[in-house]
């Protein structure tokens, strides 16, 4: 279980992925939420690391102050998947449609991008309610048949 490097890439998916990725491995190895800012930083490089040894030296006094893993998240978040960014792909979200995707295509994108609208779809009956109303009008009305209370039961009934 190799933990992957992030260099400050400009690509939110990529800087979502990486954080997604270090929190999986947080998990497997049940690490000490005191130890996760030092260890996550560690795969820090390039563009990335130059960010957070300058936010270590005038916010953290040179590492002297502990940061908190919420704090590194927030702090991460706001420089590699800026507001705005998030904004977009929230939009991108309540826009997306199934259009020319298969079924999984288009839940692969719902999943991923449905992140930037957990205010919108924080339940799973209006995560499925949002997710039918993007399928092809021929599928939706199948899915919308077999009822749909979790995202899961209605990928299934458009599956079918």
């Amino acid at each position: 279980m190799a933990p992957p490097s992030f260099k400050g890439e400009s690509d939110p998916l990529l800087a979502e992925s990486w954080m997604r990725e270090i929190e999986k491995i947080f998990r497997a190895v049940r690490c000490a939420e005191e130890d996760m800012v030092s260890l996550a930083t560690y795969m820090l490089q390039e563009r990335a690391d130059v960010w957070w040894a300058s936010l270590l030296h005038t916010r953290f006094e040179d590492g002297a102050v502990e940061v908190a893993w919420v704090e590194f998240v927030r702090l991460f978040w706001a420089m590699f998947v800026p507001e705005h960014i998030q904004d977009r792909m929230e939009h991108e979200f309540l826009t997306l449609t199934q259009g020319s995707m298969t079924v999984l295509e288009y839940e692969a994108w719902f999943v991923e991008l449905s992140k930037y609208a957990a205010h919108i779809v924080g339940d799973e009956h209006r995560k499925a309610k949002k997710f039918v109303m993007g399928l092809k009008p021929s599928l939706r009305s199948r899915v919308v048949a077999f009822g749909r209370r979790t995202l899961d039961e209605a990928l299934s009934a458009a599956c079918r």
